[in-house]
């Protein structure tokens, strides 16, 4: 399991190591084919600020010659805010007064629905509260039932499963499973996380483990950026998907770095993050690993997910909703973030294609189930 091998890097001596990189470190990181975890603390250290133009020319030929002038396109659709967590920066949040929501399979399929008439999506990314008595793995199998007709491409991101639990579901029609470490710092997660099975730090994190011993298709990771040291976490993150490649290379991986959105619990997050720092990063792992698919939300405002998309970015949400029932069932409801980018789908289509990329809406079909 991960957490074995996490144990071995301490968490300071990564943060001194990073801010002890020099220019010539960074130098010697853009002079080679194959980035190492080191050369990819130099390329998100400080010293590489100077560099960002050469790493986004770096990056946006990588990223063409791997995926061409393409953006895949996804939708989330929240099916519940019910939650056991008390997630310091969360808006579901279950201290946080509000109504707790389970769509019902009806209600799910009028959120197909909805979300076909926004436009030609067949990837969907299906999101739930931590909260196994609502929204367990017979409540998450009924909703890809109802799901499968209408999307080809079908992706959760819930509570962290069993690897059987997960190997069940992809009977199912799963795809996908994306999974947040929100921080790998071990010794503050407790911090943001005091209750709930959130707070269990190695479940969490040999989650992947168990997702790619059951087989999963694709496998997504993040961090929350707002927690920690940026830096350190996603250099942890960065090991982290080096682990995984070695032991389930059948497997496909996604990143994601979400920025801290305003949300009902009014945290304030201990770390900023610029755009430049935010490209930065997206250039460095694109130099890292040429092949993973690096995705951005509605998070992120309309003018920066313009520009990122010709330099790194493989695939984008469209139109979201992050409320449960939000695209028809229960119309403002409350958001577990709120959202930058408000554009409509073809809003975004339109947008993409005029800065000369190709939007995919399909990339995944039932019948390589």
């Amino acid at each position: 399991m991960f957490s074995d091998e996490l144990s071995q890097y301490d968490w300071d001596e990564t943060t001194r190591a990073i801010n002890a990189k020099t220019e010539n470190d960074v130098l010697r990181a853009l002079s080679r084919e194959h980035l190492s975890v080191d050369d990819f603390m130099a390329l998100i250290s400080p010293a590489a600020a100077p560099y960002l133009e050469s790493m986004a020319r770096a990056s946006q030929t990588i990223t063409q010659k791997r995926f061409g002038k393409t953006i895949s396109m996804y939708i989330p659709m929240y099916i519940t805010n019910s939650c056991t967590n008390s997630c310091v920066y969360c808006g579901f949040n279950r201290h946080n007064k509000m109504e707790r929501v389970a769509l019902t399979p009806q209600q799910i399929k009028q959120e197909c629905e909805a979300i076909r008439e926004l436009g030609p999506f067949e990837n969907l990314l299906l999101v739930t509260g931590e909260n196994p008595k609502i929204a367990g793995v017979d409540y998450l199998e009924e909703a890809l039932n109802v799901c499968r007709p209408y999307f080809n491409n079908l992706t959760i991101e819930v509570m962290p499963l069993k690897a059987e639990e997960y190997y069940r579901l992809t009977r199912s029609g799963l795809n996908g499973v994306v999974c947040f470490q929100e921080t790998y710092n071990r010794a503050n997660y407790k911090k943001y996380h005091p209750a709930g099975m959130k707070s269990n730090f190695e479940w969490r994190l040999n989650g992947y483990d168990r997702m790619g011993q059951a087989g999963v298709h694709k496998i997504g990771m993040g961090v929350l950026i707002g927690l920690e040291d940026w830096r350190t976490d996603v250099t942890m993150m960065a090991r982290h998907l080096l682990y995984l490649r070695r032991h389930y290379w059948r497997t496909r991986y996604s990143v994601n770095f979400p920025r801290m959105r305003p949300s009902e619990g009014h945290f304030q997050p201990n770390v900023i993050m610029t755009d430049r720092e935010l490209a930065q990063l997206t250039f460095a792992f694109r130099l890292f690993d040429n092949d993973v698919d690096i995705s951005f939300s509605t998070r992120e405002r309309p003018e920066f997910r313009n520009n990122i998309a010709t330099l790194g970015a493989t695939s984008m949400s469209a139109g979201s909703k992050t409320d449960p029932g939000g695209y028809r069932t229960y119309p403002r409801s409350l958001e577990q973030f709120a959202v930058s980018d408000e554009r409509t789908p073809a809003q975004v289509e339109a947008d993409i294609k005029a800065i000369g990329y190709e939007v995919v809406w399909k990339d995944w079909d039932k019948i390589f189930d």
